[in-house]
């Protein structure tokens, strides 16, 4: 007699798979090959990257199926990409090492500590240093400037420079921006 999975047992079964896509995106991104690595995340895990994309190693992605990063964008080592509620980064957009980004955390007000969420986006030519990190339902704007060790809680407007914890407007960027990244190291 063949026994019906039961909703805690699909449950579980579903969080085993993601475990073991986690693990596996975890591995890959371990593998000191540029090449490869972007092969296994376009066609293993299913990413959109778009052409001349660099993503440096040690990255690691939750839920890569949901992320999305467009041409001639280069990804730091070390970052960690979260893609639960959707992330979506742009064309030409700079994001340094150790750069974290969330679509999701938890309410400390919920009496059951609930996750609360959304997407993150990052429009084209923006820049995102070292160590900063940005918080669930943000958009960093066309061109924007996000500094070193930053935390972003709130939509940056296009063009603006902000930096601090939390992240607020130092300055601004010139507009006429007219670049393409191109940083693609065999090894790296």
């Amino acid at each position: 007699m063949v026994k019906l999975l039961t909703r805690d047992r699909v449950t579980r079964v579903k969080e085993f798979l993601r475990g073991a896509q986690l693990l596996v995106a975890f591995c890959i991104g371990r593998v000191p090959v540029h090449g490869f690595r972007l092969w296994c995340y376009r066609h293993v895990l299913g990413m959109a990257i778009g052409r001349g994309t660099s993503i440096h190693w040690r990255t690691v992605f939750f839920a890569p199926e949901r992320v999305s990063i467009g041409s001639d964008t280069v990804i730091g080592n070390d970052c960690f990409l979260d893609g639960r509620r959707g992330l979506r980064i742009g064309e030409a957009v700079n994001i340094g090492g150790h750069v974290q980004i969330f679509t999701m955390d938890h309410d400390p007000n919920s009496r059951t500590f609930a996750t609360r969420g959304g997407a993150v986006t990052i429009e084209r030519h923006a820049y995102v240093a070292t160590r900063a990190l940005i918080l669930p339902s943000v958009t960093i704007g066309e061109g924007a400037v996000v500094a070193a060790g930053a935390v972003v809680t709130r939509d940056v407007s296009p063009f603006v420079i902000v930096a601090g914890v939390p992240a607020r407007p130092i300055g601004n960027r010139r507009r006429d921006l007219d670049y393409h990244l191109d940083y693609h190291l065999p090894f790296q």
